[in-house]
């Protein structure tokens, strides 16, 4: 009897591959097309000036050196600088990046990382060593990211909204101006601050308008990642609300 020979898998006739397996490598390499676009794309994406005219940017160590003058001339309008973290932490090129956006002509704003696990007067003590008093410096902003849920001693969703407001206090004293809050999704999920506490609000989602806060924002992280000539890294790209 003679043996029936049996085309391989995925080929038709005369061993080509079948109109399913070519289409399903067509649909691939869209793929991979498509995503290296996104992410090109998102890497080079700032919101419309014309919706939003003031735009600018946060930096930090992380960000490697930053040309501030090429920031300037890129389009940036104003710059906030990471100067202190916690109790005691700084970042450790805060002198630099504030002399160098002085320098520049930018005005600046100083961050400061809040830790609810550490005392609020501790975490102000540091913040006044860190940032002079300047007139001309914008509004302090204050990130609001980390939760309580792993601190040594256990902390209170009520105690960590207590000890926020006198660190805010505190450094508003310093500064003589409000406070932005930098506020983090999961951070206003698990203590929501932001219908309670009158402060302008910074949020952050890239290319898509935020809308966790419940109210209006004033400055939004539009690009976390933005490429430009000014930075070593991509930086992150923050946009005025009119």
């Amino acid at each position: 009897m003679a043996k029936t020979k049996t085309r391989p898998r995925g080929k038709g006739r005369g061993g080509r591959p079948s109109l399913l397996w070519r289409l399903l490598a067509v649909l691939a390499l869209l793929g991979i097309v498509g995503g290296v676009w996104a992410w090109w794309s998102m890497r080079h994406w700032q919101p419309d000036r014309t919706t939003f005219p003031t735009q600018g940017a946060l930096v930090g160590s992380a960000d490697g050196a930053v040309d501030f003058v090429a920031l300037k001339a890129i389009g940036a309008d104003f710059v906030y600088i990471e100067a202190s973290a916690s109790a005691f932490a700084r970042d450790p090129a805060v002198v630099k990046n504030l002399d160098a956006a002085r320098a520049a002509g930018l005005p600046w704003g100083a961050l400061h990382k809040y830790d609810p696990c550490q005392p609020a007067d501790k975490q102000a003590a540091n913040f006044v060593t860190v940032v002079p008093r300047d007139k001309k410096m914008l509004p302090p902003a204050v990130e609001l990211e980390q939760l309580a849920d792993h601190c040594p001693v256990p902390v209170s969703d009520a105690a960590v909204v207590s000890e926020l407001m006198t660190f805010l206090n505190q450094i508003e004293t310093h500064t003589g101006k409000p406070a932005v809050l930098k506020l983090g999704r999961e951070f206003e999920k698990t203590y929501p601050i932001a219908a309670t506490l009158d402060r302008a609000l910074w949020l952050s989602s890239d290319r898509v308008q935020p809308d966790y806060g419940g109210r209006p924002w004033a400055l939004w992280t539009a690009n976390s990642g933005l490429q430009t000539s000014a930075a070593e890294q991509p930086l992150r790209w923050v946009v005025v609300q009119k």
